[in-house]
């Protein structure tokens, strides 16, 4: 299993992992198999989009906020409960395909880091399954 360190720089964003993906892969030197993605934190998750554009990361993070307010009505104590739901939405985790010794992404996609409650030092884990 792989780690990577991610650090955020502002309270919502989405990094680029795809090197780090890609680098993961290499590493494992499998050629053929699955790479899965997760990310252990509560108020972070791991998405696939368009990476080509940076209006498209900007509208993700501009209609989250719009779908789930920073303030609502929230039991949570810590401010923080509509980065908790924009991770439930996004989700923990990504399986993507090896092929060849690399992912299998679509022409203009990218793994991302999505941050909700930063900035942040983050980590997510890369299982690579061979088969």
């Amino acid at each position: 299993m792989f780690q990577l360190d991610i650090k955020t720089s502002a309270a919502r964003e989405l990094v680029d992992i795809t090197s780090s993906l890609r680098k993961s892969i290499t590493d494992s030197k499998v050629r053929e198999g699955l790479a899965v993605v997760y990310c252990p934190h509560t108020t972070g998750a791991i998405t696939i989009n368009e990476g080509a554009d940076p209006d498209v990361c900007r509208d993700i993070n501009v209609n989250l906020t719009h779908l789930v307010p920073g303030s609502g009505d929230y039991h949570h104590a810590e401010g923080n409960s509509d980065a908790h739901i924009k991770s439930s939405l996004v989700g923990c985790s990504e399986t993507v395909i090896i092929s060849n010794g690399q992912p299998v992404l679509g022409t203009w996609q990218k793994l991302f880091f999505a941050e909700f409650d930063g900035p942040r030092t983050r980590k997510a884990y890369v299982k690579i399954i061979q088969g």
